[in-house]
């Protein structure tokens, strides 16, 4: 029994979730969901790995948001590319947003034909709810799932402790740590989830169902894509006033490829690390920056958090106003960057953006699953951006310093060996 539970661990979770979607799809249309025992037991299985991540969620928000903000570091020099990080995110949502008014959707779930929600009157009634939910009792927010109560004690929580003594900061960090193991621990038993969900979908609904899918995941991909070659080039040319698209094509090969296979940010801060070197950036700078791009730069996370719950609000009848998509764009980057580190760990915040609406956690949960069956896709366009723009932007900032001093480079080139004169710094008079 060890030796098969090793193998099934260190198999691609990839190609489980795809050999799960698979049987599943299968057996849907082979076997009819009549409530025999056999499809009911399917079925289960899909209805059991949403119960857990309905479970470990508000907990998982909780504690990544106390350990993120106690053990910040946020050194002077790398206030430019902090903010670009933000301004990334957030401008992302923005996108997000737009493509779901121009593509709206209404996603398929088990009980959307049961949900009676009305729409909210007007931006009085959202900021209401908001505000509500904010003062809302700490352990009534975790038991309830209110992620917005969640979210702003834990960062009250985490900058509180900001004065703590180290030892007390590792303790949070610690139970942080364990909880997101235990989310890996649920992700691993991913493929039997969505193989119950997928029969479920599949038996109901009949193949159509992956046309929705389809769609899905092209919204997702193409608001990505645009972040990718369109804002964030722009963001680059308003500070170097040069031709973004050499460095922006070098990080998407050197960075973006490697970490869309990863699907992981973490696990390619190595690769942005020998990137940043490669170009000759400053190691104080990207020493510190490219692990905490890692953790709060998290475009590709915004961008799914936010489709996913606009979708979702399309599906049980809302109409999102534009103010209203403008607070979801900012909570959508809020709570990106508080992203969990393990594969698919943005779809876990996906609640938290629906509370912003009103929408039943259930329904949430479900939306969650959802982005688990397309994730094999999602997940790694969105880690290939994540990861490839935290190289992009400490360039940028160090490219800016670059342009100030008179220094000359070439945009997403190496930088020339050590003591020769390109290397070199110009003087004051050179400069002058």
């Amino acid at each position: 029994m060890g030796e098969i539970v090793k193998k099934y661990t260190e198999t691609s979770l990839v190609l489980r979730i795809v050999i799960g979607l698979v049987i599943g799809a299968i057996i849907g249309l082979l076997l009819p969901s009549d409530g025999s025992i056999v499809p009911s037991v399917i079925t289960l299985l899909g209805t059991l790995f949403v119960s857990a991540l309905k479970a470990v969620a508000p907990i998982l928000v909780f504690f990544l948001i106390i350990s993120a903000l106690a053990g910040a570091q946020a050194p002077g020099s790398m206030r430019t590319i902090i903010i670009l990080y933000i301004v990334s995110t957030f401008i992302a949502a923005l996108v997000a947003v737009i493509g779901c008014y121009l593509f709206p959707m209404t996603l398929t779930l088990a009980d959307a034909g049961d949900i009676s929600q009305s729409s909210p009157t007007g931006i009085g009634e959202v900021l209401n709810t908001l505000i509500m939910n904010i003062v809302a009792n700490p352990v009534a927010s975790l038991v309830n799932a209110n992620y917005i109560g969640i979210l702003v004690w834990a960062a009250m929580i985490g900058v509180a402790l900001r004065a703590a003594r180290t030892s007390t900061k590792e303790v949070f960090a610690d139970i942080s740590d364990a909880i997101a193991t235990l989310v890996r621990w649920i992700i691993n038993l991913a493929p039997f989830g969505i193989l119950g969900l997928v029969y479920d979908a599949v038996a109901t609904n009949g193949m159509e169902i992956f046309i929705e899918y389809g769609q899905l995941i092209a919204l997702l991909v193409c608001c990505m894509l645009f972040i990718a070659l369109v804002a964030n080039p722009i963001i680059v040319f308003v500070l170097t006033r040069k031709n973004p698209y050499p460095l922006v094509l070098r990080c998407l090969k050197d960075s973006g490829i490697t970490a869309f296979f990863t699907r992981s940010s973490a696990a390619n801060i190595p690769v942005n690390l020998e990137l940043c070197e490669k170009l000759g950036l400053d190691k104080n700078l990207y020493s510190v920056s490219i692990p905490l791009g890692a953790t709060i730069n998290m475009a590709g996370a915004a961008v799914t958090i936010t489709v996913m719950a606009m979708q979702a609000a399309n599906t049980v009848g809302l109409t999102v106003d534009i103010p209203t998509a403008v607070i979801l764009s900012a909570l959508a980057a809020i709570s990106a960057c508080g992203a969990s580190g393990v594969p698919g760990g943005s779809l876990l915040l996906i609640p938290l953006a629906c509370s912003l609406f009103g929408i039943p956690n259930d329904v949430a949960m479900q939306v969650v699953a959802i982005g688990f069956i397309i994730g094999v896709i999602q997940d790694s366009c969105e880690t290939a951006l994540n990861s490839s723009s935290d190289a992009l932007f400490t360039a940028t900032a160090e490219y800016r310093i670059w342009k100030k001093q008179g220094r000359k480079f070439e945009m997403g080139k190496d930088a020339a060996p050590a003591g020769t004169k390109a290397e070199e710094a110009p003087t004051t008079e050179e400069a002058a």
